[in-house]
């Protein structure tokens, strides 16, 4: 794992860190060609430059964010923000469902739309793949 991504979970509330660890270890074993880092302060996964795949710790819970959800057409996952992008959030790791998770991992892989490169775009997003 990711020393960042590691320290990232490690800061967090025992319940919250369970969350993360448990994120990290399934997007690692099933994105194992993602580049993980720390970006915007939270742990994400790249392909090719364009984010996939990320948490982050909210409020109220632990948010799990693919940018190109909205295209997966799973219930699991709800629309979040402006673009393509859908969430499912957690406040217990039992609520992980890996075979959901693992479906949607695999998705993020196939269905994309170009973030990298919305800024060069106006905000216009473009499918990739």
């Amino acid at each position: 794992m990711n020393k960042e991504i590691k320290s990232y979970n490690d800061s967090q509330s025992n319940t919250d860190k369970v969350i993360c660890q448990k994120l990290a270890q399934e997007i690692d074993k099933h994105l194992s060609e993602a580049e993980s880092k720390i970006w915007h302060r939270h742990p994400v996964w790249f392909l090719n430059g364009n984010p996939i795949v990320g948490y982050s710790k909210l409020k109220d819970s632990v948010r799990l964010l693919f940018w190109s959800g909205q295209s997966f057409d799973e219930e699991g996952l709800l629309p979040e923000g402006s673009f393509k992008a859908a969430e499912a959030r957690y406040t217990d790791e039992s609520q992980i469902d890996t075979d959901d998770l693992k479906r949607w991992l695999e998705k993020s892989r196939l269905i994309q739309w170009d973030y990298k490169n919305i800024v060069k775009r106006k905000g216009v997003l473009e499918r990739l793949l």
